[in-house]
């Protein structure tokens, strides 16, 4: 297929003692050709080093050149549109983000939708702030491009649909969608705290979201896709289960412990991984890239290397790629 693979850094290790340029070999050394650079690997990795964040930002683009590895954004710059805080010092925040993106060769500065509850629902603060980040994300040269994640816990956006609507208002050519299988996944179909790991009506409702993205998405909108898979909870979610956090969504805590690769089902994975990045991808005929976005607990430890979390992923994407095309045929 035409796309390009990359990866999130956060997803070739979580471990501390594995650093972000033993990450960036990884996943070179395994034919990755572009990742996603974590803010907080690109902290810690600045600190280690004994260099500012701008220092060690270049450092990394540096190390990419030298690998052939291409970053394919800055993330997650989070909880931005709708903050009761001042959207000046917001947008100072975003400032910095953005000359690290601008350092690092990045051409997108990807924003997930808020989660904190205490934000505003008024839908023309939110949008005036999108407007005002991507305003100020095209202000110098290069333009850095706006990639907007509707995670499936959001407080004000949590589909697509929504996204897109935001998007179509937002009204900046830099202004666009990432697209996660996970809160698709998660948002219309999985159900972490069922017996049964899925919603009422879950196919249903899968199916008939994705027939409409087919029809209404426009390509020029998508700016890349991520995929990644979840386990199914055993026993079911509840506040008594171990990972349970008061306060916390119950998708925030599955996305936190237990997103393998897609397809990983001997990891447990079970979501419709396919059939939604073969609405996605296949139908719609996107192009573009395609970046593994996964956080599996058993990286925490250390016993996962970089090198074999990027082999996982390589593996995963020909799993994907060979069953798209397989249904795509039926």
């Amino acid at each position: 297929m035409a796309n390009k693979l990359a990866i999130s850094s956060v997803s070739l290790s979580q471990y501390p003692g594995h650093t972000l340029d033993h990450k960036i070999r990884a996943a070179s050394q395994a034919g990755i050709t572009g990742i996603e650079i974590v803010y907080n690997d690109l902290l810690i990795y600045s600190k280690a080093q004994k260099i500012s964040i701008q220092a060690g930002a270049q450092k990394i683009y540096t190390l990419c050149l030298e690998t052939n590895l291409q970053v394919l954004s800055l993330a997650p710059f989070e909880n931005y549109e709708g903050s009761t805080t001042p959207v000046e010092e917001r947008l100072a925040l975003a400032q910095h983000w953005l000359e690290l993106a601008r350092l690092l060769h990045a051409p997108y500065l990807q924003v997930p939708s808020i989660y904190t509850p205490d934000c505003t629902r008024d839908e023309k603060t939110i949008i005036s702030d999108l407007q005002q980040l991507a305003d100020l994300a095209s202000s110098i040269k290069p333009i850095i491009s706006i990639a907007y994640e509707p995670l499936s816990w959001g407080t004000n956006c949590s589909t697509w649909e929504t996204a897109l609507s935001i998007v179509q208002r937002v009204d900046r050519p830099n202004f666009g969608l990432c697209l996660d299988t996970f809160h698709e996944g998660t948002r219309l179909w999985g159900d972490n705290a069922s017996s049964t790991g899925m919603q009422m009506d879950a196919e249903t409702k899968l199916r008939d979201s994705l027939r409409r993205f087919v029809r209404d998405c426009p390509l020029e909108k998508i700016f890349y896709v991520q995929l990644s898979d979840a386990e199914r909870f055993e026993p079911p979610y509840s506040l008594a289960h171990p990972w349970a956090l008061p306060g916390e969504a119950k998708e925030f805590t599955w996305s936190k412990h237990a997103r393998p690769f897609p397809l990983e089902v001997e990891l447990g994975a079970y979501l419709p991984v396919v059939e939604i990045a073969r609405a996605w991808i296949v139908e719609v005929g996107f192009e573009g890239w395609v970046s593994m976005e996964v956080f599996d607990r058993r990286m925490n430890e250390g016993r996962v290397s970089p090198e074999m979390a990027a082999r996982r992923a390589v593996e995963s994407w020909r799993k994907v790629q060979v069953e798209m095309k397989s249904k795509s045929r039926l």
